[in-house]
């Protein structure tokens, strides 16, 4: 259940639309909540480096007498090069992420005069980055940090500034600034809060869309499948698949299953006619043929020895006509050998009483004994129904090679000039089948040119009678 579940189309296409989706709204909200916390983290380094330029200025203006310190709700530190703590916020309980973790400010030197404490590697590394400042000068460089901090009992995490600024008498301080960072990381909490509730409930509503909009799509598909199901249980050809009034890629399939339906059916049927058409066909010189020897072995001097050969030459030639047809029809490619089409032609003429041939050196490519049995075809033909003469021509037209052949008699009415490539028909129905044949000859003609890649057409020849042109590419 599992497997055909997730075999459907249907399935993938679900699996496949949610997976997107999800890929895309975590991409999505990636990089919101990182544009969100860089804003906010940033305007949070903005907000404290004011406070530092704020308390530099008012340490810079103060005379060298008098004593520093901050009034300031923020966590703010001011150090001297040495790293020892000069004044800090009154309510700085805790701090971390700046210079130095003390609180308390220490008893100030004398101007000049080395402080006996030992420096930290971040201290000697900012006094080493110390810019030259003129007094009352602060600097243009801020550098940020990370870090935290207690104030009156409450710990938060904040951005601090660090800002450098000369003092006469008092060398170069640095005043640490802090800015609290609970508003981005409430910011990007909540965030992240509504994209984890909301995603998921985002995801399910673009599955089941996806699962109807597919399964509503899908629907003529399946009507197509039951519909395939049933004609195929119940051998019906003559029915039809369902086509949806959609005019998409589902209706063209439809479109194409029910032109694919009709040509089998055409198929099938012309095969069954062919059948009973041959079966037909056979019993007729079969049944004579028996007829003569039974009276030949009941009579021996009744035995028409001449109309049972005639039989058997007959039954033979159906025979090899529906041998070839049958070959034709199972799609044999003919051979590509190249000939000369005017010899192939002056050859299955000769001897024919009436033919006269004027024929050009044309070569083509293909089966030599095919393209001569098309002749063959087309002079018994032409031989039945002419009155006295008949013509071959073999000549060049552009690419291709030009057979017509003509004959003097009644013609061929226009309403008749595609029928007579069918197979089994006569025009002539009430004529014997010893004269006209089995009704085979010109459809044979038509398959092999077109298997040759050419054609076969009937007009009305100059003489009044019937005009058969068969062209053919010529060889490159």
């Amino acid at each position: 259940m599992r497997g055909r579940l997730f075999g459907s189309v249907r399935s993938r296409a679900t699996l496949a639309a949610t997976l997107v989706v999800a890929v895309a709204l975590v991409a999505a909200g990636t990089a919101v909540l990182l544009s969100l916390r860089a804003n906010l983290v940033g305007q949070a380094g903005t907000e404290a480096e004011r406070t530092a330029r704020a308390v530099a200025t008012d340490i810079a203006i103060k005379r060298p007498d008098q004593p520093l310190s901050v009034d300031n709700d923020e966590p703010v530190q001011v150090v001297d090069e040495n790293g020892k703590l000069l004044a800090a916020s009154e309510d700085l309980e805790r701090i971390s992420g700046t210079g130095t973790d003390a609180v308390r400010p220490q008893a100030q030197n004398s101007p000049g005069e080395a402080d006996s404490g030992e420096d930290s590697d971040d201290d000697a590394d900012d006094d080493s980055a110390l810019e030259s400042l003129d007094p009352g000068e602060i600097s243009d460089h801020t550098t940020f940090t990370n870090g935290t901090a207690t104030l009156d009992g409450e710990t938060d995490d904040y951005r601090f500034a660090r800002v450098h600024v000369e003092v006469e008498g008092r060398g170069t301080l640095t005043v640490y600034a802090g800015a609290p960072l609970s508003a981005e990381q409430g910011a990007v909490k909540t965030a992240l809060t509504v994209m984890l509730i909301g995603f998921p409930l985002l995801l399910g509503v673009v599955g089941a869309v996806t699962w109807l909009v597919t399964r509503r799509a899908l629907r003529p598909v399946e009507g197509i499948r039951s519909e395939m199901a049933a004609i195929t249980a119940s051998e019906d050809l003559a029915r039809r698949v369902p086509v949806p009034d959609t005019h998409d890629e589902v209706a063209h399939l439809a479109l194409t299953t029910n032109e694919t339906l009709a040509a089998l059916q055409t198929s099938v049927e012309r095969q069954r006619r062919f059948v009973a058409d041959a079966s037909h066909e056979l019993r007729s010189p079969i049944a004579s043929l028996r007829t003569q020897l039974e009276v030949g072995a009941a009579h021996p001097e009744l035995l028409d020895l001449d109309g049972a050969v005639e039989d058997t030459v007959r039954l033979q030639g159906l025979a090899a006509d529906l041998l070839l047809l049958a070959r034709l029809d199972a799609g044999e490619r003919p051979a590509d050998t190249r000939f000369d089409l005017g010899a192939v032609a002056r050859g299955e003429a000769e001897g024919r009483a009436g033919v006269t041939v004027d024929a050009q050196v044309v070569t083509v490519a293909g089966s030599r004994g095919q393209i001569g049995r098309v002749l063959t075809n087309l002079l018994d033909n032409a031989q039945r129904h002419a009155r006295s003469a008949v013509t071959v021509t073999v000549r060049k037209g552009g690419a291709w090679a030009v057979v017509a052949v003509a004959d003097d008699g009644d013609g061929v009415a226009e309403a008749d000039r595609e029928r007579i490539f069918e197979r089994f028909v006569r025009l002539d129905e009430a004529r014997s089948r010893d004269d006209g044949g089995a009704g085979l000859g010109l459809a044979i003609a038509r398959d092999v040119a077109v298997r040759h890649g050419g054609s076969l057409t009937v007009g009305r020849a100059s003489a009044g009678g019937a005009l058969f042109e068969l062209r053919l590419p010529q060889a490159q």
